[in-house]
């Protein structure tokens, strides 16, 4: 596959993600077992992952979404974190879920876990689709996480570049 001119190849297929949001979905049911969760997706890219996942989550589930950016329309995180949308839910005294499509400097997700603490959760975790380990900035690691990958740069299953390559199934990788 060719996308802007560049070869696209498949990094992980749609059943093999399919597979692991059931098992993430289980585990956190186990987690929060008992306990009422409310399940923030990151927009844009979590949209697809959030969606498969909260329907694997068992229990009190509430959904809200936020907006955050460092990519804009470039193939390598800017370093600052822009918030472009915040919740709707008061989340003091609540249990949160913070749903991304990926993370590799760390520094969106440390900087959104930093801000919400503020707001007096109960408990905050985080759940990625994707880890690019070798890329991280900060001392910062998801509580649950998909998939580790190696640093080359991904689209499809909801992750995008400028907004083209979200609608795949299956993930790939730009080469």
């Amino acid at each position: 596959m060719e996308i802007k001119g560049r070869k696209a190849e498949i990094l992980i297929r749609e059943e093999e993600i399919k597979e692991k949001v059931k098992e993430l979905g289980k585990k956190i049911s186990e987690d929060f077992q008992g306990k009422e969760l409310l399940v923030v997706g990151i927009l844009k890219g979590a949209f697809i992952f959030m969606a498969d996942l909260v329907r694997e989550i068992e229990g009190d589930v509430k959904i809200d979404f936020m907006q955050v950016s460092s990519y804009r329309t470039q193939m390598e995180s800017l370093g600052e974190v822009i918030f472009v949308k915040d919740l709707g839910a008061d989340i003091r005294g609540k249990n949160v879920l913070i749903v991304d499509d990926i993370i590799d400097t760390g520094r969106t997700l440390e900087a959104l876990v930093e801000a919400l603490k503020q707001r007096q959760p109960a408990e905050i975790k985080t759940c990625v689709l994707l880890d690019k380990k070798e890329r991280r900035e900060v001392n910062f690691d998801a509580d649950y996480v998909g998939f580790v990958i190696p640093d080359k740069f991904v689209i499809g299953y909801g992750l995008d570049w400028g907004e083209d390559g979200r609608t795949y199934k299956d993930i790939y990788a730009i080469v």
